[in-house]
């Protein structure tokens, strides 16, 4: 099993969807490192070699941010969005959705789960 930037890379996945498993890459990123490490897409994960994980690896860690960095990054812009007191960060500091959803009927992953009426006898 390979590990790569701290995360275990799952055993029997072609590389380009094993390689979405670190934080940070997506389907396209994960294209590209393998297109600059001339491995195939459909190459297993099992079968990764030292020298393919080490290369795979330098070409992470020289041009992309991934896992804990990225994360802090991340939770810096919203938390630079909740200082500014703009929309976003208003929405974010609310808990509710940011993108412009309706919030009538839905977004009730954001809002929780519902409170009902209070009754009364």
């Amino acid at each position: 099993m390979a590990r790569i930037a701290g995360v275990d890379l799952p055993k029997n996945k072609h590389m380009d969807r094993a390689l979405t498993y670190i934080y940070g890459i997506g389907l396209t990123s994960a294209r590209k490192i393998l297109d600059a490490v001339d491995l195939p897409h459909t190459m297993n994960s099992d079968d990764l070699s030292g020298d393919d994980v080490n290369r795979i690896r330098t070409v992470i860690e020289s041009d992309y941010i991934v896992e804990g960095d990225r994360r802090r990054e991340v939770s810096m812009d919203i938390k630079r969005l909740m200082d500014l007191g703009c929309y976003r960060g208003r929405r974010h500091r609310q808990g509710l959705p940011v993108r412009g959803q309706k919030t009538k009927t839905n977004a009730r992953t954001r809002k929780g789960p519902r409170r009902g009426a209070v009754r009364r006898k």
